[in-house]
């Protein structure tokens, strides 16, 4: 039985730590103004927004790698299970979308299945070849935002059917010569924008939010390696249920603004302090809440209604927890 891949969740969790505050600032209406918000908006365009949405776009393409790999195991038509498991999202992100209309659940669920499914016909060079294309595209067309979900789905897939685990298991040194040149483009890329003035929506600021998304990835590797592993590894319980914490930081930021009010000016301090709150109390009720159950509770009626059968969630010794969840 395939146990799950302890970096994918710590990267999954930390891409929901930025999230929860970027989306305190999207949900609560809190206005995002260049010209108002100086050094703290800078901080925000350069830091924090459009930098884990890539994160957590391309660890789908990931999972849903994993899942068809491992539902291949378990039935004779794996697409067909990953077909119903993409339509069950979309219910999630619909309901989702009445609290958070910039939530991504829908559309990912009708990116996977416009786009991924008929990728997993393609040699996996194809797939590779195929989102390196359709993000620059989306770069250069667009300026990014969601038009890069397919492309970061298709780079996510192309890295699984490579082996992620080869990717994962590079070098120390491998990975701290792809830092230090991801880092020098990522200040570059953030310095130019500061300087040139370039809000989301721009080419330049879609450019640096995935150099900059990217940093992030081979930094969290890099201290996956060290010392700092033992306490990176809270972030896994979190990336186990990305589902439950996605759409559970949504309620709390709905409840919590009914009294923070961030709607009416620009407050960076109290939504940055907002959305770490919120996180906190995702990171600490899925390591509570998987010490006694193998799912998330939505992942859990995710996964009953992609089988179509009640699957056992009371956690059970000696049992492997199964990736792709």
């Amino acid at each position: 039985m395939r146990t799950r891949i302890a970096e994918v969740d710590v990267l999954r969790g930390f891409a929901l730590f930025g999230i929860s505050i970027v989306n305190t600032v999207g949900i609560t209406g809190m206005p995002v103004d260049g010209r108002s918000g100086g050094a703290a908006y800078w901080a925000y365009e350069t830091l924090l927004h459009q930098r884990f949405f890539p994160i957590f776009s391309f660890l789908f393409g990931v999972g849903f790698g994993l899942f068809l790999e491992a539902a291949g195991e378990k039935v004779c038509r794996p697409r067909v299970a990953m077909l119903a498991r993409l339509g069950f999202l979309v219910p999630f992100g619909a309901l989702h979308r009445l609290l958070q209309p910039d939530e991504v659940l829908l559309s990912y669920a009708v990116v996977g299945i416009v786009v991924l499914l008929p990728a997993s016909f393609l040699p996996g060079r194809a797939v590779l070849a195929l989102g390196a294309v359709v993000t620059v595209a989306a770069v250069l067309v667009t300026g990014g935002g969601s038009v890069l979900i397919p492309g970061l789905f298709l780079l996510g897939y192309a890295a699984q059917r490579h082996g992620i685990e080869k990717l994962l298991g590079l070098s120390g040194r491998c990975l701290a010569a792809v830092f230090g040149v991801g880092l020098l483009l990522a200040v570059v890329l953030n310095v130019w924008q500061v300087g040139n003035g370039s809000g989301s929506g721009t080419r330049l600021a879609a450019v640096a939010g995935l150099a900059t998304a990217a940093t992030y990835v081979v930094l969290i590797l890099l201290l996956l390696r060290s010392r700092a592993r033992g306490a990176l590894e809270v972030l896994a319980p979190l990336g186990r249920m990305a589902l439950t914490g996605y759409i559970g930081a949504t309620l709390m930021i709905v409840l919590a603004d009914h009294f923070a009010d961030l709607g009416k000016d620009p407050a960076y301090g109290m939504a940055v302090s907002l959305g770490i709150c919120v996180f906190l109390v995702e990171l600490a009720f899925s390591s509570l809440w998987l010490r006694y159950a193998w799912y998330g509770p939505l992942e859990w009626v995710w996964r009953c209604l992609t089988w179509w059968d009640v699957v056992p969630i009371r956690r059970r010794r000696g049992r492997a927890a199964v990736e792709g969840g």
